[in-house]
Protein backbone atom coordinates (compact mmCIF):
# COMPACT_ATOMS: atom_id res chain seq x y z
CA UNK A 1 0.00 0.00 0.00
CA UNK A 2 1.14 3.71 -0.21
CA UNK A 3 1.65 6.02 2.46
CA UNK A 4 -0.79 8.32 3.89
CA UNK A 5 -4.17 7.99 4.78
CA UNK A 6 -5.99 4.79 3.84
CA UNK A 7 -7.68 5.67 0.69
CA UNK A 8 -11.58 6.54 1.48
CA UNK A 9 -13.28 3.28 -0.32
CA UNK A 10 -11.10 1.14 1.74
CA UNK A 11 -11.41 3.11 4.78
CA UNK A 12 -15.32 2.38 4.38
CA UNK A 13 -14.61 -1.48 3.73
CA UNK A 14 -11.63 -2.06 5.79
CA UNK A 15 -12.47 0.07 9.13
CA UNK A 16 -15.78 1.12 9.01
CA UNK A 17 -17.46 -1.64 7.56
CA UNK A 18 -15.83 -3.77 10.62
CA UNK A 19 -17.17 -1.13 13.57
CA UNK A 20 -20.68 -3.63 14.30
CA UNK A 21 -21.37 -1.84 17.96
CA UNK A 22 -23.98 1.42 18.62
CA UNK A 23 -23.91 3.02 21.76
CA UNK A 24 -26.30 6.09 22.35
CA UNK A 25 -24.43 8.07 23.81
CA UNK A 26 -22.08 8.33 20.81
CA UNK A 27 -23.37 11.57 18.95
CA UNK A 28 -20.56 11.93 16.58
CA UNK A 29 -18.65 8.43 15.38
CA UNK A 30 -16.27 7.53 12.58
CA UNK A 31 -17.21 8.97 9.38
CA UNK A 32 -14.99 9.94 5.95
CA UNK A 33 -13.86 13.92 6.65
CA UNK A 34 -14.90 14.54 10.25
CA UNK A 35 -12.34 15.38 12.47
CA UNK A 36 -13.72 14.75 16.07
CA UNK A 37 -15.86 11.74 17.86
CA UNK A 38 -18.53 13.39 20.22
CA UNK A 39 -19.96 11.68 23.37
CA UNK A 40 -22.95 12.93 25.28
CA UNK A 41 -22.30 13.42 29.40
CA UNK A 42 -25.42 15.28 30.72
CA UNK A 43 -25.64 18.48 29.70
CA UNK A 44 -22.41 18.38 28.10
CA UNK A 45 -20.39 17.22 25.52
CA UNK A 46 -17.41 15.32 25.37
CA UNK A 47 -15.74 16.26 22.26
CA UNK A 48 -12.09 13.84 21.29
CA UNK A 49 -9.96 13.18 18.42
CA UNK A 50 -6.18 11.57 17.97
CA UNK A 51 -3.90 12.08 15.70
CA UNK A 52 -0.45 10.32 14.83
CA UNK A 53 2.90 12.43 13.53
CA UNK A 54 4.84 10.44 11.12
CA UNK A 55 6.16 12.36 8.82
CA UNK A 56 7.84 15.16 10.34
CA UNK A 57 11.18 15.12 12.81
CA UNK A 58 12.47 18.37 13.86
CA UNK A 59 9.37 19.78 15.80
CA UNK A 60 7.45 16.69 16.26
CA UNK A 61 6.57 17.82 19.47
CA UNK A 62 4.85 20.64 18.68
CA UNK A 63 2.96 19.22 15.79
CA UNK A 64 1.83 16.25 18.00
CA UNK A 65 -0.42 18.42 20.47
CA UNK A 66 -1.59 21.52 17.85
CA UNK A 67 -2.35 18.54 15.32
CA UNK A 68 -5.25 17.01 17.60
CA UNK A 69 -5.83 20.38 19.26
CA UNK A 70 -6.99 21.44 15.54
CA UNK A 71 -9.24 18.79 15.43
CA UNK A 72 -10.88 19.89 19.06
CA UNK A 73 -11.15 23.19 17.41
CA UNK A 74 -12.84 22.54 14.03
CA UNK A 75 -15.86 21.73 15.91
CA UNK A 76 -16.08 25.16 17.72
CA UNK A 77 -14.39 23.83 20.96
CA UNK A 78 -11.42 24.70 23.20
CA UNK A 79 -9.29 21.70 24.24
CA UNK A 80 -8.90 21.07 27.47
CA UNK A 81 -6.25 17.91 28.24
CA UNK A 82 -4.67 15.61 25.99
CA UNK A 83 -2.71 12.28 26.09
CA UNK A 84 0.94 11.48 24.58
CA UNK A 85 1.99 8.06 23.07
CA UNK A 86 5.64 7.81 22.47
CA UNK A 87 6.82 4.68 20.63
CA UNK A 88 10.80 4.74 20.15
CA UNK A 89 12.90 2.73 18.55
CA UNK A 90 16.02 0.51 19.74
CA UNK A 91 18.32 3.57 19.11
CA UNK A 92 16.32 6.36 20.40
CA UNK A 93 18.02 8.22 23.03
CA UNK A 94 16.83 9.85 25.85
CA UNK A 95 17.83 13.12 24.37
CA UNK A 96 14.91 12.11 21.63
CA UNK A 97 12.50 11.68 24.40
CA UNK A 98 13.57 14.70 26.42
CA UNK A 99 13.47 16.77 23.39
CA UNK A 100 9.81 15.41 22.09
CA UNK A 101 8.27 16.20 25.38
CA UNK A 102 10.05 19.41 25.88
CA UNK A 103 8.10 20.71 22.81
CA UNK A 104 5.37 18.84 23.69
CA UNK A 105 5.19 20.50 27.01
CA UNK A 106 5.69 23.94 25.74
CA UNK A 107 2.91 23.90 23.32
CA UNK A 108 0.48 22.68 25.46
CA UNK A 109 1.61 25.43 28.11
CA UNK A 110 0.95 27.37 24.92
CA UNK A 111 -2.51 25.94 24.49
CA UNK A 112 -3.76 26.59 28.33
CA UNK A 113 -4.08 22.61 27.66
CA UNK A 114 -2.70 20.08 30.14
CA UNK A 115 -1.06 16.49 29.03
CA UNK A 116 -3.35 14.15 31.15
CA UNK A 117 -1.62 10.96 30.72
CA UNK A 118 -0.14 9.03 28.28
CA UNK A 119 2.16 5.75 26.95
CA UNK A 120 6.17 5.70 26.29
CA UNK A 121 7.22 2.34 25.28
CA UNK A 122 10.71 1.58 23.37
CA UNK A 123 10.44 -0.65 20.75
CA UNK A 124 12.25 -2.63 17.83
CA UNK A 125 8.45 -2.35 15.54
CA UNK A 126 9.48 1.04 14.38
CA UNK A 127 12.79 2.28 12.96
CA UNK A 128 11.78 5.69 14.28
CA UNK A 129 9.86 7.69 17.21
CA UNK A 130 5.87 7.89 16.49
CA UNK A 131 3.89 9.92 18.25
CA UNK A 132 0.59 9.76 18.61
CA UNK A 133 -2.12 12.28 20.85
CA UNK A 134 -5.33 12.06 21.82
CA UNK A 135 -7.27 15.47 22.61
CA UNK A 136 -10.83 16.60 24.78
CA UNK A 137 -12.93 19.32 24.97
CA UNK A 138 -16.05 19.88 26.03
CA UNK A 139 -19.42 21.90 25.18
CA UNK A 140 -22.81 22.29 25.77
CA UNK A 141 -25.24 20.08 24.19
CA UNK A 142 -25.82 21.78 20.65
CA UNK A 143 -22.29 23.75 20.92
CA UNK A 144 -20.33 21.90 18.39
CA UNK A 145 -19.78 22.18 14.84
CA UNK A 146 -19.24 19.43 12.45
CA UNK A 147 -17.87 18.61 8.54
CA UNK A 148 -21.04 17.45 7.46
CA UNK A 149 -23.04 20.65 8.25
CA UNK A 150 -22.03 22.58 5.02
CA UNK A 151 -25.02 23.88 3.30
CA UNK A 152 -25.84 24.84 -0.85
CA UNK A 153 -25.14 28.16 -0.67
CA UNK A 154 -22.29 28.31 1.79
CA UNK A 155 -19.50 30.36 1.16
CA UNK A 156 -15.89 28.40 1.49
CA UNK A 157 -13.38 30.39 4.08
CA UNK A 158 -9.53 29.09 4.34
CA UNK A 159 -7.88 30.79 6.89
CA UNK A 160 -3.77 31.35 6.19
CA UNK A 161 -2.01 29.20 3.58
CA UNK A 162 -2.10 26.00 1.62
CA UNK A 163 0.68 23.57 2.06
CA UNK A 164 1.80 25.56 5.49
CA UNK A 165 2.58 22.88 7.63
CA UNK A 166 4.08 20.51 4.61
CA UNK A 167 6.47 23.71 4.04
CA UNK A 168 7.97 23.99 7.36
CA UNK A 169 8.41 20.41 7.40
CA UNK A 170 10.19 19.91 4.09
CA UNK A 171 11.94 23.44 5.22
CA UNK A 172 13.37 22.19 8.90
CA UNK A 173 14.38 18.26 7.65
CA UNK A 174 16.01 18.99 4.17
CA UNK A 175 17.25 22.83 4.65
CA UNK A 176 20.71 21.39 3.49
CA UNK A 177 19.10 20.69 0.08
CA UNK A 178 17.18 23.60 -0.11
CA UNK A 179 20.31 26.19 0.12
CA UNK A 180 20.44 25.94 -3.76
CA UNK A 181 16.59 27.59 -4.34
CA UNK A 182 15.99 29.81 -0.75
CA UNK A 183 18.16 32.31 0.65
CA UNK A 184 18.86 31.65 4.15
CA UNK A 185 15.97 34.26 4.79
CA UNK A 186 13.73 32.39 2.92
CA UNK A 187 14.56 29.18 4.39
CA UNK A 188 14.21 30.37 8.46
CA UNK A 189 10.73 31.84 7.47
CA UNK A 190 9.72 28.88 5.68
CA UNK A 191 10.50 26.52 9.35
CA UNK A 192 9.16 29.39 11.06
CA UNK A 193 5.55 28.90 9.77
CA UNK A 194 5.27 26.13 12.64
CA UNK A 195 4.86 29.00 14.50
CA UNK A 196 1.00 29.66 12.84
CA UNK A 197 0.64 26.22 12.82
CA UNK A 198 -2.61 26.09 15.52
CA UNK A 199 -6.20 27.02 14.43
CA UNK A 200 -7.53 27.39 18.00
CA UNK A 201 -8.07 31.00 17.39
CA UNK A 202 -10.43 31.14 14.68
CA UNK A 203 -11.66 27.91 15.29
CA UNK A 204 -12.98 29.10 18.68
CA UNK A 205 -14.17 32.52 16.57
CA UNK A 206 -16.13 30.60 14.19
CA UNK A 207 -17.64 28.40 16.63
CA UNK A 208 -19.31 31.12 18.17
CA UNK A 209 -19.81 33.43 14.89
CA UNK A 210 -21.94 30.35 14.03
CA UNK A 211 -20.51 28.62 10.92
CA UNK A 212 -22.53 25.83 9.07
CA UNK A 213 -19.35 23.66 9.02
CA UNK A 214 -15.45 23.13 9.89
CA UNK A 215 -12.69 20.92 8.66
CA UNK A 216 -9.02 21.54 9.65
CA UNK A 217 -6.42 21.19 6.72
CA UNK A 218 -4.35 18.12 7.25
CA UNK A 219 -3.16 15.50 4.88
CA UNK A 220 -4.43 15.78 1.00
CA UNK A 221 -3.98 19.62 1.28
CA UNK A 222 -6.60 22.22 1.04
CA UNK A 223 -8.21 20.11 -2.20
CA UNK A 224 -8.31 17.05 0.19
CA UNK A 225 -10.15 18.57 2.90
CA UNK A 226 -12.42 20.43 0.41
CA UNK A 227 -13.23 17.34 -0.97
CA UNK A 228 -14.04 15.71 2.26
CA UNK A 229 -16.35 18.36 3.52
CA UNK A 230 -18.56 17.76 -0.02
CA UNK A 231 -18.47 13.98 0.58
CA UNK A 232 -19.24 13.81 4.50
CA UNK A 233 -22.04 16.92 3.71
CA UNK A 234 -23.38 15.16 0.53
CA UNK A 235 -22.63 18.23 -1.73
CA UNK A 236 -21.35 19.57 -4.75
CA UNK A 237 -18.48 22.05 -4.38
CA UNK A 238 -16.51 24.41 -6.34
CA UNK A 239 -13.04 25.99 -5.74
CA UNK A 240 -11.03 28.84 -7.30
CA UNK A 241 -7.68 27.84 -7.43
CA UNK A 242 -6.26 31.50 -8.19
CA UNK A 243 -8.01 32.88 -4.78
CA UNK A 244 -6.71 29.94 -2.22
CA UNK A 245 -3.34 31.97 -1.13
CA UNK A 246 0.24 30.32 -1.37
CA UNK A 247 3.22 31.75 0.11
CA UNK A 248 6.29 32.58 -2.66
CA UNK A 249 8.18 30.11 -0.36
CA UNK A 250 5.77 27.29 -0.43
CA UNK A 251 6.04 27.60 -4.06
CA UNK A 252 9.23 27.64 -4.67
CA UNK A 253 9.74 24.49 -2.46
CA UNK A 254 6.79 22.91 -4.14
CA UNK A 255 8.67 23.25 -7.52
CA UNK A 256 11.84 22.14 -7.08
CA UNK A 257 10.45 19.14 -5.60
CA UNK A 258 7.75 18.67 -8.32
CA UNK A 259 4.78 18.25 -5.80
CA UNK A 260 1.42 19.90 -5.67
CA UNK A 261 0.90 22.70 -3.36
CA UNK A 262 -2.82 22.65 -2.80
CA UNK A 263 -2.28 18.51 -1.93
CA UNK A 264 0.20 19.76 0.39
CA UNK A 265 -0.46 18.73 4.19
CA UNK A 266 -1.37 22.62 5.76
CA UNK A 267 -2.22 22.05 9.53
CA UNK A 268 -2.43 25.61 10.55
CA UNK A 269 -5.46 26.52 8.08
CA UNK A 270 -8.87 25.65 8.40
CA UNK A 271 -11.79 25.62 5.87
CA UNK A 272 -15.12 27.13 7.20
CA UNK A 273 -18.49 27.20 5.38
CA UNK A 274 -21.17 29.95 5.85
CA UNK A 275 -23.68 32.43 4.37
CA UNK A 276 -22.10 35.70 3.20
CA UNK A 277 -18.31 34.47 4.20
CA UNK A 278 -16.69 37.92 3.24
CA UNK A 279 -18.23 39.14 7.13
CA UNK A 280 -16.43 36.31 8.98
CA UNK A 281 -13.08 36.80 7.20
CA UNK A 282 -13.54 40.91 8.30
CA UNK A 283 -13.63 39.57 11.55
CA UNK A 284 -11.14 36.72 11.57
CA UNK A 285 -8.93 39.49 10.34
CA UNK A 286 -9.73 41.99 12.64
CA UNK A 287 -8.36 39.63 14.54
CA UNK A 288 -5.04 39.01 13.26
CA UNK A 289 -6.02 35.99 11.44
CA UNK A 290 -5.69 35.65 7.60
CA UNK A 291 -8.63 34.50 5.70
CA UNK A 292 -9.98 34.05 2.44
CA UNK A 293 -12.91 32.78 0.37
CA UNK A 294 -12.28 30.32 -2.12
CA UNK A 295 -14.91 28.97 -3.37
CA UNK A 296 -18.71 27.92 -2.80
CA UNK A 297 -20.61 24.73 -1.96
CA UNK A 298 -23.14 23.47 -4.60
CA UNK A 299 -25.81 21.53 -5.76
CA UNK A 300 -24.10 17.94 -7.26
CA UNK A 301 -20.74 18.69 -9.02
CA UNK A 302 -17.39 18.95 -7.52
CA UNK A 303 -15.29 21.25 -9.56
CA UNK A 304 -11.99 22.98 -9.35
CA UNK A 305 -11.74 26.34 -11.82
CA UNK A 306 -8.22 27.26 -12.32
CA UNK A 307 -6.82 30.59 -13.36
CA UNK A 308 -7.68 30.81 -16.99
CA UNK A 309 -11.25 29.48 -16.20
CA UNK A 310 -10.73 26.25 -17.12
CA UNK A 311 -13.20 23.30 -15.26
CA UNK A 312 -11.74 20.35 -13.75
CA UNK A 313 -13.26 17.28 -11.77
CA UNK A 314 -12.31 17.65 -8.05
CA UNK A 315 -10.39 14.36 -6.94
CA UNK A 316 -10.77 12.19 -3.79
CA UNK A 317 -7.56 12.84 -1.88
CA UNK A 318 -4.39 10.32 -2.32
CA UNK A 319 -1.12 10.09 -0.48
CA UNK A 320 -0.30 13.31 0.70
CA UNK A 321 2.25 14.92 -1.44
CA UNK A 322 4.63 15.35 1.39
CA UNK A 323 5.50 11.42 1.41
CA UNK A 324 7.15 12.34 -2.00
CA UNK A 325 10.15 13.61 -0.07
CA UNK A 326 10.13 12.66 3.30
Amino acid sequence: MKPGKLPTELLKKLVFDNIKSKNPHVLIGPEVGEDCAAIKFGEYVCVLSTDPITGAEKGAGTLAIHISCNDIASCGVEPIGILITLMVPIDGTEADIDRVMKEAGEAAKELGVEIIGGHTEITSAVNKMIISTTAIGKAPIGGIVTTKGAKIGDDIIMTKWAGLEGTSIIASDFANELNDVLSKNEIESAQSLIDYISVVPEGVIAGKYGVNSMHDVTEGGILGASWEIAEISETGIELHLNKIPILETTKKICDYYGIDPYRLISSGSMIMTCKDGEKLVCLLKSKGIAATVIGRIIDKDRIIIDERGNVSKLEPPKADELFKVV
